[in-house]
């Protein structure tokens, strides 16, 4: 770990001196101390020249673990620190391999533990692979790219034809349902007729004093308010979690003009038969790469694993079974994504990130296919759908061979494996919009975007939706695997057969983090091995 650590302040054009290396090894986590230690140091008003040696006393300063007082004395140049100091690799003790829950119900199948997560061990082998080009034959399909059929003008019409896409394509799975086979439109609604059975658009939500709620509802015929009693607690708890503009059905009594809901139907998905699956699939999102907080080595360890040269004999041929890779966004940290994110860039060129991004990925061995997506970081518009990173951004990711970049949402088939991809941006505000929801649980998030059959179904708010002529976030086909990023922290659940996984993150945390009190769990890359979930590690 010594050579790892002073590699990556050396990086930086940061040394440290002998009583500031010895701080940062003596910290809890050295690798993750070092990182958050960059960062500090390159926000700060430090000059190239105070950082050519690095104090102990400038890292207690930075990291207030002294008294302000004595906080002003500068950091002064020291002899480096010897670049060959030779220590034994860590040594890790494998954790029992991840098992599903054997308490299993009709919607969901156990929830992994992050802790329970598997560590590579640290016993790296020489490892012949393949760089030259291979005729590997894949049963690969893109089954849903909005990339080049994107398009909206941003006039009224547009949105209309919007939510019409929308209201049509979700009052479709709704009327699979027996009870709303037969419905009526809120125009057609006659004066003595008691039995209601409808599909409808949520326009505005509100309580009343006595804790009920009040739903205005819409069709493309007209608008009407139902009324949701707390009295019946089931449906209450149903309705808290509406959310504005989404699709659902309501079957209801009127008498007169005042309408009381009786059942609340969201489009929902059935259970979904499992696929044998030979092979195995590794998701990865929010590499960050540029960040100053891109954990680097662990990075590396991880693309030393795939290729079978790192871990231990059982961990390698797991590795032997990757035949796909997905990055669900945010492969490089962009640019002027955030007010005074230069500060926390090692690469401040969009391109130079994605020709990073490149080396990485160009030593993957080239008989594993790997999906991009854009996220909220890439170049790409920040509106969803994003169409796919543009070329001449990414030139040197385009001239990898078996690299694909699709857009944010994608739908893919991976040897009859149909996987939804979505960076995860609505993740954002669904904690506010519902109550129970939040970042930590954000397995539950991706239940609740599978229950409503859409990807985003707030327009308006913190989401930045493009009135698109067709709405291309609607999830019109239930997949076996649904992959989202954004959060920085793993998730895991099985719910009727779909595996709901979130990658995390290869990155520390950031202070927009810090200010959330978000805690990342960063280097913990989830994997489908021949249809098992597994969670391995490439850090401590």
């Amino acid at each position: 770990m010594t050579n790892n650590i002073l590699l990556k302040f050396a990086k930086k054009g940061i040394n440290l001196s002998p009583d500031a290396y010895e701080k940062v090894m003596k910290s809890d986590n050295p690798l993750n101390f070092a990182s958050d230690l960059i960062v500090k140091l390159k926000s700060s008003d430090f000059k190239p020249v105070d950082l050519i040696s690095i104090s102990g006393k400038t890292v207690d300063e930075i990291t207030g673990n002294i008294d302000d007082d004595v906080k002003s004395e500068a950091a002064e140049p020291t002899p480096e620190v010897n670049n060959k100091t030779d220590k034994n690799p860590d040594s890790i003790t494998k954790k029992s391999e991840l098992k599903s829950d054997d308490k299993k119900d009709t919607k969901s199948e156990g929830i992994i533990k992050i802790d329970e997560s598997e560590k590579i061990e640290d016993a790296k082998i020489e490892f012949k692979r393949n760089l030259e080009n291979i005729d590997v034959e894949y049963d690969f399909e893109v089954l849903q790219d909005s990339s080049k059929k994107s398009y909206t003008s941003g006039e009224i019409g547009d949105l209309i034809t919007y939510f019409q896409s929308r209201y049509e394509k979700l009052s479709k799975i709704l009327k699979q349902r027996p009870d709303l086979k037969m419905t009526t439109k809120v125009a057609d609604i006659e004066d003595g007729q008691t039995t209601l059975n409808l599909i409808l658009m949520v326009k505005e939500i509100r309580s009343t004093k006595n804790g009920h709620k009040f739903v205005e509802f819409e069709d493309d015929t007209g608008s009407i308010s139902i009324l949701f009693s707390n009295k019946n607690e089931e449906l209450f708890a149903d309705a808290e979690k509406l959310v504005r503009d989404e699709v659902v059905g309501v079957i209801a009594n009127k008498d007169g003009d005042f309408v009381i809901a009786n059942q609340l139907i969201y489009p929902g998905v059935l259970r979904v038969q499992e696929k044998d699956m030979d092979f195995g699939v590794v998701f990865l999102s929010d590499v960050h790469i540029g960040s100053l907080t891109f954990l680097e080595d662990a990075f590396q360890k991880f693309i030393d694993w795939i290729n079978c040269e790192y871990g231990n004999e059982e961990q390698r041929k797991v590795a032997e079974d990757i035949k796909y890779l997905i990055i669900a966004g945010d492969i490089v940290d962009g640019i002027g994504v955030y007010p005074n994110q230069d500060k926390e860039l090692s690469i401040k060129d969009i391109r130079e990130q994605y020709d990073e991004a490149a080396r990485f990925l160009g030593n993957i061995r080239s008989d594993i296919k790997i999906i991009i997506t854009p996220g909220n970081h890439d170049a790409s518009r920040l509106a969803e759908p994003q169409p796919a990173v543009p070329e001449e951004y990414a030139k040197s990711l385009y001239q990898l061979n078996n690299v694909e970049f699709v857009s944010n949402p994608a739908v893919v088939s991976l040897d009859g494996i149909n996987v939804l991809i979505y960076h995860g941006e609505s993740f954002n505000e669904l904690p506010m919009a519902i109550k129970g929801l939040s970042y930590e649980k954000n397995e539950e998030m991706m239940v609740e975007l599978l229950r409503k059959r859409h990807l985003a179904p707030i327009y308006g708010e913190r989401t930045p939706l493009a009135s698109e002529l067709e709405d291309y976030l609607v999830i019109e086909h239930v997949p076996d695997i649904f992959h989202t990023g954004h959060i920085h922290i793993n998730s895991y659940k099985k719910y009727n057969g779909i595996h709901l996984i979130n990658s995390g993150t290869f990155q520390t945390q950031t202070e927009y983090q810090k200010i959330k009190n978000i805690e990342p769990t960063p280097a913990q890359v989830p994997i489908i091995h021949k249809g098992n979930y597994k969670l391995f590690r490439f850090i401590d």
